[in-house]
């Protein structure tokens, strides 16, 4: 039962299948069972979480999450709740606050009983901190489960939670989706509120630029209700797909044979189902708009470094503002593109998770059939769409020869998110990861 989708707990809570309570003790159990060799889960508020479950029990349901135990990424701010950004500065940060879209998803019913790890301050593709360590794959301890949101991402596929909230700057809710076999959602940018995230100290005061919150769950459909509950600005009704673009090669950031074979193959299934599948993709240079990712999210993420690195990696004002023009004329092309095709379909990250790899980000190197490339690449694909604002939706495709889980960007126009999770639903399935 723990690892069904959202959608379906709750719909069994509303039928009085199950309690609220039995939810939240079974969650717990697996927990206390399970997470020990993954540690997804760092910390816990159980009295008040039980407290808060009785007392759904007690009354009828009164929104869409009614009585759902969730967990949050611990870079989101979570009233009463140890809330620390993976950072040994927040170590005993007890927000007296939530998040706005933490209070939405309470408005709505959920219940929150604990969070879930991640890198410092958000700031790796490994979920490892000096307070609570390293998180592991579900699917191999040995792997990676992804960054930031790696523990989100590892306890929606461990089945300790309904879902979760993550947040994604370079791909922190995309890339633990992919490496994890769970779903999720890059919303377009400024669609959910993104304020109490805490990306340094005293942050979560302010938007953070190409940041988003976004869920992790264990189905589309799940994604799509989470939407409704968490966004601010309307979104566009899924469009009917009849063309859709694919860019899966590309020979500056090259992507691993078995999974290449895996991302063809949901391309063809796609196009089995009566859609126009094509090679396409808009005429950017990937190189260069990676670049320009590159050096719009090193000043978006400058507070969380020490002040005299933070200077030279953000860069001069007026290098901020040629940046963010340049931005501007990609996101013409980009729309201008999106009248031709309904969706763009592109790989996550070159791999599947990636053995551990700890130390300086910059300096790791990884392997793709037998090549040795940069580590920073695995936020390439993720960053070309992240730069631009656009929603991408991350669906489960299948799994490589090593049974690790893989995924697929499903990438949309502007305020085009659920046509990004309607492609993600053609797509993928969760499964459960051995053991759990």
């Amino acid at each position: 039962m723990f690892t069904k989708s959202a959608s379906e707990l709750a719909a069994m809570v509303r039928a009085k299948e199950v309690s609220s309570r039995e939810l939240l003790e079974g969650f717990v159990d697996r927990v206390e069972r399970l997470n020990p060799p993954i540690n997804a889960v760092v910390t816990l508020d159980l009295e008040r979480a039980r407290a808060a479950a009785d007392a759904a029990d007690a009354s009828e349901p009164s929104g869409p999450l009614h009585g759902l135990p969730i967990t949050i990424k611990d870079a989101i701010a979570t009233e009463g709740i140890r809330s620390t950004g993976g950072a040994v500065e927040l170590t005993d940060h007890v927000p007296t606050a939530d998040a706005p879209a933490v209070a939405r998803l309470k408005e709505a019913g959920a219940i929150v009983f604990g969070k879930t790890n991640l890198p410092r301050w958000s700031g790796d593709i490994e979920s490892f901190n000096e307070i609570f360590g390293t998180t592991n794959n579900p699917w191999d301890v040995t792997r990676i489960p992804g960054g930031s949101s790696g523990g989100a991402g590892a306890a929606v596929a461990a089945g300790f939670t309904s879902f979760e909230l993550g947040t994604d700057i370079g791909g922190s809710v995309r890339i633990p989706a992919h490496f994890d076999g769970v779903f999720g959602l890059k919303p377009t940018f400024g669609v959910i509120n993104q304020r109490g995230y805490l990306d340094h100290v005293d942050g979560g005061t302010i938007d953070v630029d190409i940041n988003v919150f976004g869920p992790l769950a264990r189905s589309a459909e799940d994604l799509d209700l989470l939407l409704s509950v968490l966004a601010e600005r309307d979104v566009l009704p899924a469009k009917e797909l009849r063309r859709v673009g694919v860019w899966f090669d590309e020979p500056s950031c090259p992507v691993a044979r078995d999974y290449r074979a895996l991302l063809g193959a949901a391309a063809d299934r796609l196009a089995d189902s009566g859609v126009v599948v094509e090679e396409a993709h808009p005429p950017i240079d990937f190189a260069d708009q990676v670049r320009l990712f590159s050096n719009l999210v090193l000043a978006a993420m400058s507070t969380s470094l020490p002040p005299d690195v933070a200077d030279g990696a953000s860069g001069s004002h007026h290098q901020w503002i040629r940046n963010t023009i340049e931005r501007s004329r990609l996101q013409a092309i980009w729309a201008e593109w999106f009248e031709s095709y309904d969706a763009l379909l592109c790989p996550v990250t070159p791999t599947a998770a990636l053995p551990h790899m700890q130390g300086e980000f910059v300096a790791r190197t990884m392997t793709v059939d037998g090549v040795e490339r940069p580590y920073w690449e695995n936020t390439s694909w993720t960053g070309l769409i992240g730069v631009v604002g656009l929603p991408s939706a991350v669906p489960p495709i299948g799994r490589t020869p090593e049974g690790l889980p893989v995924g697929v960007q499903c990438g949309a126009p502007h305020l085009g998110d659920r046509t990004a999770i309607d492609l993600a639903r053609r797509l993928g399935r969760y499964e459960v990861p051995p053991g759990f």
